[in-house]
């Protein structure tokens, strides 16, 4: 069973990326395979609505999409991350999501479970846990969890101990859910 974390943060090392390592340390502790993925620095450019992916069910953009798609179809279960960006997600999130649209006409991710966190300062996570949700009930992936920080600087989310613990229940969740898929482990 593979775990596939995507932190979709401009900054490396941030808060959205702590509470993703959590969630996947969780995950790993209960058997899981996991992988992390950052979209700081790299390049996803934008979809433009060519819908030649509906034709040949691969998108023309060659950026670093194209790996993140590989990785998407190999995992099992998926824990997206976001800062919260004016009530919503990242624009880095948004790329990636519009980007998805590749898989919606054979609905390759059906059925995969998925989780997100947000990180707010204030407030507007709802706004952003809406975002991935409807790209949830789209792809017709299942949500097993969410979990919502607090903090702006570095390091601060984990002094947030609810959100801390919100996150280690979506890695727990997404594990269960998939072990009571019968999943087989990756190396089986």
């Amino acid at each position: 069973m593979k775990v596939l974390g995507i932190v979709c943060s401009p900054r490396l090392h941030g808060n959205t990326e702590i509470l993703i390592q959590t969630s996947l340390a969780k995950a790993q502790e209960g058997g899981a395979n996991i992988e992390l993925v950052t979209l700081a620095g790299k390049t996803i450019s934008p979809c433009d609505a060519c819908y030649s992916c509906k034709q040949t069910g691969r998108c023309h953009i060659k950026d670093d999409m194209q790996d993140i798609y590989t990785k998407l179809l190999e995992a099992d279960g998926v824990i997206f991350g976001t800062p919260v960006y004016y009530w919503s997600a990242s624009a880095q999130a948004k790329a990636l999501i519009d980007r998805t649209f590749v898989f919606r006409e054979k609905r390759n991710l059906r059925g995969k479970a998925a989780g997100v966190v947000a990180v707010q300062t204030l407030r507007g996570a709802i706004g952003a846990l809406t975002v991935f949700t409807n790209l949830f009930i789209l792809q017709k992936m299942i949500m097993v969890g969410s979990a919502i920080g607090f903090g702006s600087e570095k390091g601060e989310v984990r002094h947030d101990k609810r959100g801390m613990a919100e996150a280690e229940a979506l890695g727990k969740s997404i594990v269960e859910y998939l072990q009571s898929r019968k999943i087989p482990l990756s190396n089986e």
